[in-house]
């Protein structure tokens, strides 16, 4: 199990031209667990490749694994998610900080998302001036409760 430390940003419009500059890469998620404690299993398919993944609780730090799924696999699993989706454009730049520009029902949501490898590392970044507020410990912004609840009021 691989461990993710990621800080997450709301990133207010329009969309900064360094980040409209870059390609976005199109993902699609769903949720199959949605457990009490935040520990979700969701699929995704990113570049066209099918994954389920498997994240612990947790805001900053949290336990992670993928699995490579067959469009089959995929396919066959897709359709649990229904009600706990949600699509996005991700932009990655360079610097290692992805921008996710959701679509459908989040339109207009923009997020920037950095991950890090320590927890150290995380606490010492300094954001770029163009992020807005700091929403990693905000369970509101987490893609499940995105995916299930919607917007957070005042995003």
């Amino acid at each position: 199990m691989a461990v993710e430390i990621e800080r997450k940003w709301l990133v207010p419009g329009p969309l900064p031209g360094i980040v409209a500059a870059v390609a976005a890469e199109p993902i699609e998620q769903g949720y199959l667990v949605i457990a009490e404690d935040g520990s979700e299993a969701r699929l995704r398919r990113k570049s066209g490749r099918p994954v389920l993944t498997v994240k612990s609780a947790g805001t900053l730090t949290r336990q992670e694994t993928e699995i490579d799924l067959s469009e089959d696999q995929y396919a066959a699993l897709w359709p649990a998610t229904a009600g706990r989706r949600l699509t996005k454009d991700r932009h990655r730049l360079p610097d290692g900080i992805d921008v996710d520009v959701y679509t459908g029902a989040l339109a207009g949501l923009i997020v920037a998302e950095v991950e890090f490898a320590s927890e150290s590392d995380a606490d010492a970044f300094t954001a770029p001036d163009w992020f807005g507020t700091d929403v990693t410990a905000d369970l509101a912004y987490k893609n499940h409760r995105l995916a299930t609840r919607g917007r957070p009021d005042g995003a």
